[in-house]
């Protein structure tokens, strides 16, 4: 695991950006699995899984993003 706290500001724009490029490219490539006509449901769960990993990775950055406010 990455340790983000020690991050500028731009650089975990850019990894973030990097992160939903990543994101998109396993969502194009499960869709385009998923509609050949005998998919391969092994490779589907693995790049559903790894796309799940990456969600959560997104979650981690835009939390350091995202100043903590004291109400």
């Amino acid at each position: 695991m990455i340790d983000y706290s020690t991050f500028t500001e731009d650089a975990l724009l850019a990894r973030l950006r990097d992160l939903q490029q990543d994101h998109a490219d396993f969502d194009a490539a499960i869709h385009a699995l998923s509609a050949t006509p005998m998919p391969d449901l092994l490779l589907i769960g693995r790049l559903k899984r790894k796309k799940l990993a990456l969600k959560d990775e997104i979650s981690r950055v835009e939390s350091y993003l995202t100043p903590d406010i004291i109400a």
